[in-house]
């Protein structure tokens, strides 16, 4: 479900009238219940009777014919796969009527990092010992846990939760976000920033909706100027005791586990998924929709295309297992030096 403390909605309305709304009375003509309510819109594993959800593609098969959304924009070819307690929207380029059903659903100009009256969530609440820099900007619906120190200039947007004894230095904007206790957030850097989602690529490029949200667990590190990027409908997730250096950007909806490090200028594209204890030299990249295992060490400048168990040690670009890696090295410098003998 998408939080309302950061996206405004503007239902619930029925199905029918929506698409009508839209321009896509003729996908309401196809429906059998035109009439069913909507509450709110997630993804497929997550949805409820309320929601809608998104099946674009065969990658969302499994989760597609496990969901409980009640109404499901989908690929034709999927159509078999829909629950029969789910009402399905055919169409031939579902992700468009999706986003066009997202941008009424969720106004642009009602989202917390746009709208600035957002007196329905009161007024901001600090518990004791909390200490605020000069021209620090406080957003309505805002906590603030005991003890948490905010540097200069640092810009706390609506509806955003910090939790005990934190440490947020000056110049650094926080939206859309839900944040631990005993969490260091270092100079210039942005959290909760729109995701990097686009369609029609290299034509149109149209957005997406951006109305997921950051959840940064307890104990985490944040070095300067590093940027996470908010979900598109679920959450970017930084676990437990997780450091990262400075200037790493975490793309939309990556799910980093507890106790990783991640070096300076490593980028994780979006829907990286980093499990627990993972260690990442500078300048790694991922290429998104994968999953490094758990205990992994990915070497410097590395570039990540596809899923790795865990226990991996990688190197190189794309990157391969350490072992294979300087075995070709080794043998490319032989080739290059020649056969010396005779």
């Amino acid at each position: 479900m998408v939080d309302t403390r950061f996206h405004r909605f503007a239902g619930p309305i029925a199905i029918g009238v929506l698409l009508a709304r839209i321009g896509r009375a003729d996908l309401a003509e196809t429906i059998s219940t035109p009439d069913h309510l909507l509450t709110g819109a997630d993804e497929l594993d997550r949805a409820e009777a309320g929601d809608v959800a998104l099946a674009a593609q065969q990658s969302y098969a499994d989760a597609l014919r496990s969901t409980s959304a009640g109404v499901v924009v989908v690929k034709p070819s999927l159509l078999d796969l829909v629950p029969r307690g789910s009402i399905a929207v055919p169409a031939d380029h579902p992700h468009e009527v999706f986003v066009e059903i997202l941008d009424a659903l969720y106004p642009s100009s009602t989202r917390s990092v746009i709208a600035a009256d957002r007196n329905d969530l009161g007024a901001p609440f600090y518990e004791r010992d909390v200490v605020l820099g000069p021209n620090v900007s406080i957003g309505p619906g805002v906590e603030i846990g005991r003890g948490t120190v905010i540097g200069a200039n640092t810009v706390i947007g609506a509806g955003v939760t910090i939790g005990r004894n934190c440490v947020i230095a000056a110049n650094c904007t926080i939206d859309c976000a839900h944040i631990g206790n005993d969490v260091v957030i270092h100079s210039g850097v942005r959290i909760g920033t729109e995701g990097f989602g686009w369609l029609d690529l290299g034509r149109s490029n149209r957005k997406i909706p951006q109305l997921g949200r950051v959840i940064v667990q307890d104990r985490v590190e944040i070095g300067a100027n590093s940027t996470i990027d908010r979900g598109a409908l679920g959450d970017t997730v930084i676990g437990d005791g997780t450091k990262l250096d400075n200037l790493v950007q975490i793309g939309h909806n990556c799910r980093i586990g507890r106790n990783c490090l991640i070096a300076a200028m490593s980028g994780l594209a979006g829907s990286t998924v980093v499990e627990d204890g993972v260690l990442m030299g500078g300048n790694v990249g991922t290429s998104g929709h994968l999953t490094i295992g758990a205990g992994s060490v990915i070497h410097g400048r590395a570039a990540v295309t596809k899923d790795w168990p865990a226990g991996s040690k990688l190197a190189g670009a794309p990157a391969q297992d350490i072992r294979d890696f300087w075995r070709e090295l080794a043998v490319l410098r032989k080739l290059s030096k020649g056969d010396k003998r005779g």
